[in-house]
């Protein structure tokens, strides 16, 4: 007696493969335990067809269920619905400190919460360029020692930064592209804003760097990275922003 078994069309949203390389069981695994950006690491490093599962599928999926708010706005008005440089590189970013100069010696990390806000990255931009969106998260802070101020380092991502008039305003002044420097996220080629000219003062006070002078890059996808000397941060907005953690042991979104 032959038994019916379901199958969904290759190239779908969701393919044929049996077993653990069934997408559809995936996004349900990954689901039960909260999206485990560790794990989806280990499972997209298991072998070629899971990679590129994860590449077109989980990711995605990870970025939509731990930061619903941000990853919807930054896919609005996108072919779609992706956004620049890929889900895999939006998904690091949002978990990924870079860590600051190998100079200044701190290394990555993966982040137990990131907090992501559009009002901090609207003191990123030149008031020319205040029609963009911008997300940038909150310092992280790096120990430099008893006699040193704190390093903050800080990461961000434009919406549909193709389309921005950051980057216009980058190729008006015919900005260079760093040849030393590459996009911790994506890998991708990177522009120094303080080469440009494009850092506002405000940036500044919204990190609360202590001598005014900061240094942040923005690669060809819309990826921002940078790192600045901080006194204390405090912060008082309620707007629209993206938390991406662990709460009593489960992940939230806010």
């Amino acid at each position: 007696m032959s038994r019916r078994t379901r199958s969904y069309p290759a190239g779908g949203e969701y393919s044929g493969e049996s077993g653990i390389q069934n997408e559809r069981i995936l996004v349900l695994v990954f689901g039960v335990i909260n999206w485990d950006p560790h794990v989806v690491c280990v499972a997209a490093c298991v072998s070629r067809k899971l990679r590129a599962v994860a590449r077109r599928v989980l990711w995605r999926e990870l970025c939509i269920s731990r930061a619903p708010r941000m990853a919807w706005a930054l896919m609005s008005g996108s072919p779609e619905g992706r956004v620049c440089g890929g889900f895999h590189a939006l998904a690091k970013l949002l978990f990924f400190c870079c860590g600051s100069e190998p100079s200044r010696g701190s290394g990555g990390h993966f982040m137990r919460e990131s907090r992501f806000s559009k009002t901090s990255g609207k003191s990123f931009l030149v008031r020319k360029c205040w029609g963009d969106l911008l997300y940038v998260s909150d310092p992280c802070e790096h120990s430099m020692g008893p006699t040193e101020d704190d390093v903050g380092v800080y990461r961000g991502v434009f919406r549909a930064f193709m389309k921005s008039k950051t980057r216009a305003c980058l190729i008006k002044r015919q900005v260079q592209l760093e040849h030393r420097v590459r996009c911790p996220y994506c890998g991708a080629r990177v522009w120094s804003m303080r080469t440009a000219r494009l850092v506002p003062r405000s940036a500044s006070r919204r990190l609360g760097s202590h001598d005014g002078t900061l240094e942040y890059f923005v690669c060809v996808n819309g990826h921002l990275h940078g790192s600045c000397w901080l006194v204390p941060l405090s912060s008082d907005e309620d707007d629209d922003v993206a938390l991406c953690g662990r709460s009593n042991g489960s992940y939230v979104s806010d």
